[in-house]
């Protein structure tokens, strides 16, 4: 076992995304994982029913505990619900973990395009957590509303994961799956360069948790001591693969297959 992630997101009940999908990829991928839950939610595959919000004193306490104890290799953010949520967590990682890698997975905007986050706390995300983060995870939707802007091309795609990096983030995966096409196609911006994924869309409706799931597989590959460039590949050929071997459960957006590993790419 190599790789302390502490992860800070909400829980889901069914098991498919949240801090379940989290710990599952985090095992799988041969990590260590530590928690801190900010939410508690009522959800099946169909539907969210019910969420209970943690206060931000007791999550901060949680990710304080583990950090004075176990310590982590990498912090990932999953749903942080609010501003005062946000703040909270950026004063841990200012305050105790400063040097330790953030790998935000901006839970933003929910399947169905309503905006899961107010105006004000958008704002703290861009100015406090952004340039915290090593790198952001945002889907097409998320990109827009933190860069601001349309997204209807590639090229527009660029142009917000380049406006993102301005804001401070280290890198950025701007996830393709929300784009037309056959061919899904990842963008990674860094500072040092670019690169994008392609794979084939996988016409399935067991997509639940995938950026969760994504974001912690990468998170796991840096706390592993990959590089990025290979830790968001590696995640990427396990996502797909997780989403191949879904079990097919529920009657909407079925869970992936977490119990399953890929080959440690090189660093």
């Amino acid at each position: 076992m190599k790789g302390r992630v502490l992860i800070v997101a909400g829980s889901d009940s069914g098991g498919g995304a949240g801090i379940q999908a989290d710990i599952k990829t985090v095992t799988a991928l041969g990590g260590y994982a530590a928690t801190a839950i900010t939410a508690l939610t009522a959800q099946d595959t169909r539907d969210v029913y019910e969420v209970v919000t943690i206060e931000p004193r007791f999550i901060r306490k949680q990710m304080e505990v583990v950090l004075g104890d176990i310590g982590a290799d990498v912090i990932k953010l999953g749903m942080l619900h609010d501003k005062a949520v946000i703040a909270a967590v950026c004063d841990v990682i200012e305050s105790f973990a400063v040097d330790i890698p953030v790998v935000t997975d901006p839970v933003m905007v929910a399947k169905g395009g309503a905006r899961l986050l107010s105006e004000d706390a958008v704002e703290m995300m861009r100015r406090r957590l952004l340039p915290l983060s090593t790198i952001v995870t945002p889907n097409v939707p998320e990109a827009e509303v933190l860069a601001d802007m349309r997204i209807r091309e590639a090229d527009d795609g660029r142009r917000a994961a380049d406006r993102i990096m301005e804001l401070g983030a280290g890198a950025v995966l701007l996830k393709g799956g929300h784009m037309e096409g056959d061919t899904v196609i990842d963008l990674l911006l860094m500072h040092r360069g670019s690169e994008t994924f392609e794979h084939p869309r996988i016409d399935t409706a067991s997509t639940h948790g995938t950026g969760c799931t994504l974001a912690s597989a990468i998170a796991t590959g840096v706390a592993q001591g990959l590089g990025l460039h290979s830790a968001v590949k590696r995640a990427i050929d396990y996502v797909q693969e997780a989403i191949r071997r879904a079990p097919g459960y529920g009657a909407g957006h079925g869970p992936l297959n977490h119990g399953h590993t890929v080959t440690t790419a090189e660093s």
